[in-house]
This record gives C-alpha cells, structure tokens and sequence, in this order.
C-alpha cells in the first residue's frame, strides 16, 4: 500500500531549507513513517538561492519571491518556513488562514505578544497540523534518557541540567547578523534562537519552571558592519537560567545554558539528569556515548559509558552498529512530523507543540525580567485551553 504524499512549499531557502530539502530527497532511507514529503515550491527574495534547489530538485514547480503566490498554489498542502523572527507573526497567521499545515522555525515569534497571535491563529484552525522545529532531541542518547525517564524509578530528582552551546561568535572579527539586532530578532537574542532545543525535552517531560533567575551577557557590543565599520550588537550572546521545578509532589532545580560564545563548542546539545537511583548524561559532543549510574543504597557509585550505534526512533536502512549525526536528527524530527501529518503518533514523540513554544516564551519572558531586575522571577503561564475557547 503506498504512503500518501504531503506536497510541500519551503519559505526561506537557506541553510534550514536546504536541510529540510536534503533529508526529503533521501526518504526512502527510512523504512517505517506514515507518509512522505514532496517539495513542489520554494519561496525566497534572494533568487540566487533557487539554483541549487533547480540543479538537485527537478519536480519544484513554483520559484517565487512573494510568499503570498505559494499560499495560493492549491499544488501546496504543508509548509516549511524558515524566516527570522520577525516576521513569524505575520507569515506563520498567513500560512494557516491559507489552510496550509504549518512547520515553523523556534521561537514561533519574536516576543510573547506575537506568539500569542499565533497561538490564537492555531486555535481557529484545528484541522492543521503546527509544530516546531527542533531536532536535537532525536538523537538516540536523548531518547533513551527521555524512555528511561519515562519508564525507570529514578528516585529523588536532584538536578537537571541542559543547554546547547555554540563558539560561533567567539571570534570578534565575524560580521554583525540579524540574530544581534532588536528589530529583527527581538530582545531575547540567544534564547530566542536556541531555547527552544534547550526547552523541548524538559517541556515534554513536564518540567515546566515555576520561577527562574537569568544571567544574561552581551560579550562582544560591538562587530564588524561588513562595510569596514564597527556596529552594535544589541542583543545576548550568552544566556544561563536557573529554573526551579515543581513536578508531581518533588521539586529541583534545573539549569539552562543558550550560549553562542562557548570557546571550544562547535554545537555541543547536552542534557544531564542526576537522581538519588539513576542518573544519565548525553552530549552531542560525544554522539555515541550514554552515560549512566545505577545507584543502590550502600553500593558503589559508578558511572557507566554504553557506546550507542545507529537506534534511531524511526527504523532506517542504517546498520546498527554507525553513527548517528546531525542530519540524521534533522530527518528523524520531519519523520516525525510527516508521521503524524500521515496519521500516527510519531513513535511516541513529536516534534515540539505550539503550546511548548508557548511555554518556552513564558520562560524567555520571565528570564529578560529576572535579569532586568536582578532577581528570582515567577513564571506566568496562561490556560491556552482557555484561550482557544475564547478564540
């Protein structure tokens, strides 16, 4: 029986379309998702980006430069957007009132309000498929600690840790880009852009923080403007938040780090769960690798190093015994959102919900005030359940 096929249009052709592009035009290395994804038209105002897209995929049939055109074509049943921050509101409400499904980039918004917009967009249309981007949870190491959670008695939670940490802007002579700039990027600056993938797992995992003491760093003020000037740089390089957590009758603290200044980190995601019988530690740094200990009272306390091979969450042609990498997550996270969009749960995780970007921005929110004032911040969250029946 042949899988149905979901014909998408990309906005935005760069790095994060061409990825998209890239893990469709090798589908058939999965062996188990509910449907599959066709790319029928591309949509960005830099036309020079069309041409990879022309040379390796022959079947697009719309180049654009007007978003407006592609929500039109009735050739389009889901779309891709890939766009700085501010202009999610206004693209992200158009995709859906298109009656187009929805995979947007983090933050689903440039601030709260915007995201407040959206959400209520999504309410009105509960027939559309909306979910976020955020693909570093798909590695296997993160899987098993997000099962093992699930599944395993890990006593008392004592801390949680996670971040994703970056050395990109470590060097003071790379030019000034959108992510430093307010009007474009919003205040949030490095937890925008990254806190989503910070935030997935502990969201979907009910840790939502009751309150959060942020520490914000604008490290480098000032970069080259690309025209032999010096410009500011408005916005946060580094950004750690310290969360308390209050989940079924046990409460923790957990640590958040979305750093783009982290000398030696390429793009180093890590998640470490400590307990008072089990704790586990993963980092991307070290793909292969699942740390664990088993703890039992008067017994030693010893960490265990599993070497993983390729257990990724939808069964692919890979033997088991390879590696799993960066573009394999980017594929496992729209196997995950074509397989709901096909009817199925997605394995049993799906990529992050609207009301995890919500509650993300809740965070962000409260983190920006914390800093401003130099102290421990409570954080709102509102009934979107409410909010969608008000809609």
């Amino acid at each position: 029986m042949s899988k149905p096929t979901i014909r998408f249009g990309i906005i935005g052709c760069g790095l994060m379309g061409r990825e998209f592009a890239s893990a469709a035009a090798r589908w058939c290395h999965l062996t188990d998702v509910k449907a599959r994804p066709e790319i029928t038209a591309i949509c960005d105002t830099n036309p020079e980006l069309f041409a990879w897209y022309r040379e390796n995929f022959p079947g697009i049939r719309q180049f654009t430069a007007n978003y407006q055109e592609l929500l039109a074509n009735p050739e389009v049943d889901a779309v891709y957007c890939a766009l700085p921050h501010v202009l999610h509101q206004q693209v992200y409400t158009d995709i859906l009132q298109a009656g187009k499904h929805l995979f947007g980039e983090k933050p689903f918004g440039m601030d709260q309000n915007q995201n407040e917009a959206i959400m209520a967009e999504i309410a009105r249309h509960p027939d559309l498929m909306v979910r976020c981007s955020s693909e570093l949870p798909f590695y296997p190491g993160v899987q098993r600690i997000i099962n093992a959670l699930r599944r395993e008695d890990f006593g008392k939670i004592i801390e949680v840790e996670t971040g994703l940490l970056h050395s990109s802007d470590l060097n003071p002579e790379k030019p000034i880009n959108w992510k430093r700039m307010v009007d474009i990027n919003g205040e949030y600056g490095c937890l925008g852009d990254l806190g989503m993938h910070v935030l997935h797992v502990p969201l979907r995992l009910g840790w939502k923080p009751a309150s959060v003491y942020a520490q914000l760093s604008n490290l480098m003020p000032e970069r080259p403007d690309g025209k032999g000037g010096q410009t500011l740089c408005e916005t946060w390089d580094n950004a750690t938040m310290h969360c308390w957590v209050e989940n079924n009758g046990s409460a923790f603290p957990m640590t958040c780090k979305t750093w783009r200044i982290a000398p030696g980190e390429t793009n180093s995601w890590y998640l470490k769960v400590l307990g008072t019988k089990r704790s586990y530690m993963f980092s991307t740094k070290n793909p292969r690798q699942l740390m664990r200990m088993l703890y039992t009272a008067g017994g030693p306390q010893e960490w265990q190093i599993e070497d993983l091979g390729y257990e990724s969450l939808f069964p692919t042609i890979s033997g088991s015994i390879f590696e799993f990498g960066f573009t394999d997550a980017i594929q496992q996270m729209w196997a995950a959102y074509l397989d709901e969009l096909g009817g199925g749960e997605a394995h049993g995780f799906s990529c992050a919900r609207p009301e995890e970007a919500y509650w993300h921005h809740c965070i962000l929110t409260a983190a920006l005030k914390s800093h401003a004032e130099n102290q421990v911040v409570q954080v709102t969250y509102v009934d979107q359940g409410a909010a969608y029946e008000a809609v």
